[in-house]
């Protein structure tokens, strides 16, 4: 029988809470710590007061190529990559703070999230197993997400090159709301004073005519 050493195992233990924390599921605690499924369980219902959610994982790379979810995708895995290659982390806590500091850019610029830790850790798992790659925009010369083999020569990033939809359905949120409240009031204010100037007009009475003088 295989004794585990208690420090290796609290370790785990640190692992595992620092990943449920950040929102990981059952198949990514199981796949990346060493924890028996029971003990997984449990400890996830302790941090989160619930049972873990059941399902199956993303498993499209076409999902990382739309343009939100490729800008998202690009900025969280160039972060893993430094983490990673420059500052000598573990593929473990590359992908937690990693994760924590792609949460915290979006946070600070009041970015709406497109990645949850399962997709950053699904994205990892698609560049080891050789299905995505990361290339150079021609213009800005950042690295972003393309399928592995696409070619690499003459690629524009989702920033540099935007589709034509992109913000319009915030421009029509906001539209309706600023009519309402500028031109809306404007326009009730001059329908209101033709009302005004119609009543004052019918109210005023007619002059009387002068009599003629009699000779």
């Amino acid at each position: 029988m295989t004794r585990t050493s208690i420090i290796d195992d609290a370790r785990e233990v640190v692992r595992a809470s620092a990943l449920i924390e950040l929102g990981a599921r059952m198949q990514v605690l199981e796949s990346e710590l060493a924890l028996p499924r029971d003990r997984l369980i449990r400890l996830y219902h302790e941090i989160k007061g619930e049972s873990p959610p059941k399902g199956m994982l993303p498993s499209s790379a076409d999902w990382y190529m739309t343009w939100q979810a490729n800008i998202h995708a690009s900025l969280f895995y160039n972060a893993y990559v430094f983490l990673k290659d420059q500052a000598g982390c573990s593929h473990l806590d590359a992908l937690t703070k990693g994760f924590r500091l792609y949460r915290e850019h979006c946070a600070q610029n009041r970015l709406e999230m497109q990645l949850d830790l399962t997709r950053a850790w699904t994205l990892v798992r698609f560049f080891k197993g050789g299905l995505l790659q990361l290339t150079a925009c021609r213009r800005c010369a950042g690295k972003f997400v393309i399928h592995k083999y696409d070619a690499p020569d003459g690629k524009v990033c989702a920033i540099c090159q935007p589709p034509s939809r992109a913000g319009k359905r915030a421009k029509d949120k906001e539209v309706p709301a600023a009519s309402c409240g500028t031109d809306g009031a404007s326009d009730d204010a001059e329908t209101q004073t033709e009302i005004d100037a119609q009543g004052e007009a019918r109210s005023e009475k007619p002059p009387r005519p002068k009599p003629i003088p009699r000779d």
